[in-house]
Formats: C-alpha cells, structure tokens, sequence
C-alpha cells in the first residue's frame, strides 16, 4: 500500500481526526461496533486513567492503547472488520468538506495522498481503500481471528508520524510536500513539507498549481 520511489511527484500527507474528519474517529468506533453494556463495564476498568486524561496528566497516545486493549482485547476479527466497513462508509459523509475537496485535487494533479494517523488500521483500512489513497497509522494485532488489544506499531503520532513518513516515502523523491493537520501530534509531520496546513493556524488551504475542477 506504500508508494515506491516517483521522481518528479508531489506528495499530500492528511491527518484523520480532527483535520480531514471533524470528529474523533475513534471513540466514534468503540460506540458504533460494541454493546453500551460492554463500553461501561470496561470504561469503569480504566475510569481513573480516562480522568487523568481529562485532566491533562495523562498522555493521549498512552490513552488511546489503553482504550484500545480495554475495548478490542478477544473482539472477533472478521465480526469487528465487517462493522468496521458498514462505518468507515458512514464516515465519508462526514469528513471536512474543503479538505476533502483538497485531496480530490491533489489526487487530480496526480499526486501521491497518504493518510497519516494515530487511530486504527481496523476501520482507516476501509476508508482509504474508499478514498483510494494510501494509509501510514497504529497498527493491531490478531491471532486465530481475535484482536489481542495489543499494537504491532507504536502509536502513530508525533515523531512516530515522522518516522514512518521517511521510513515508507523518501522525499528526496518528491518535489513538493503537502501537509494537514490540527493538533500538537501533527507538528513533526507538518514540519516535513514545504507548504504546511494546521486547522486553527493557517487560515488558507495552500493553493495547488493547475487547479482542476472537482465535484464532490
């Protein structure tokens, strides 16, 4: 799914949540796959460690495992991939429409579009097969089609994002990168392109040479 070495092509990284979808994806997912009796009795498991995130002494990328292995730990891989399909379709019609129609250009003008996120391969999988665009994220573990609630990655944020770009896209190959982003998760990422976009910062999307006009 990654790009192989494009000389003379111009690369587009979006973040997900909170950039290219208003909401967060993936406590959208934990509503949306499982029963409201299991999201209590486990939430109640990791109650202290969910406060202290609220309170801004606990990290989000510790936050987001430990949500994920309290939530998936012995979920039904090929059960929990079909819910995963039916809401990645129900997320493309909420997704940023300017930054969407953004992704359309770049794809247009030929360019290489990646999704670079911390949330879940589970569900971004789907979406960016959808949006036919490549994926760089957190990826999860199964064994005998059960998630274990354990990470294959590290959690795809900050210097992660950063090193998995320059693992997956060397940019010695592209003339112009493009970055999108609305958190302080997103900085190492921005900090790669030449034009950058940060939801809150940048009041303008960088403009695309040769605009093409897209329908979306």
């Amino acid at each position: 799914m990654y790009a192989t070495s494009k000389k003379n092509k111009n690369l587009a990284l979006f973040d997900f949540d909170g950039t290219l979808c208003a909401k967060d994806s993936f406590t959208g997912f934990i509503f949306y796959a499982l029963s409201k009796r299991h999201i209590v009795k486990q939430g109640i498991k990791i109650l202290p460690w969910i406060q202290a995130y609220y309170l801004n002494v606990y990290p989000a990328y510790a936050m987001r495992s430990k949500l994920f292995r309290a939530m998936f730990t012995h979920a039904d891989a090929p059960e929990l991939q079909q819910l995963a399909l039916e809401y990645a379709t129900s997320l493309m019609s909420q997704l940023n429409p300017s930054l969407l129609k953004q992704l359309k250009q770049h794809q247009a003008l030929g360019h290489d579009v990646v999704l670079v996120s911390a949330s879940v391969d589970i569900y971004l999988e789907p979406i960016c097969r959808l949006l036919n665009i490549d994926l760089i994220c957190t990826q999860t573990e199964q064994v005998n089609n059960l998630y274990t609630g354990q990470y294959t990655t590290a959690d795809c944020s900050s210097e992660q994002k950063r090193q998995r770009i320059l693992d997956n896209y060397p940019l010695e190959d592209y003339t112009v990168v493009y970055a999108y982003g609305n958190s302080h998760e997103d900085k190492e990422m921005l900090a790669l392109a030449d034009h950058a976009y940060m939801i809150g910062v940048n009041k303008t999307l960088p403009l695309l040479p040769n605009r093409i006009q897209i329908a979306i």
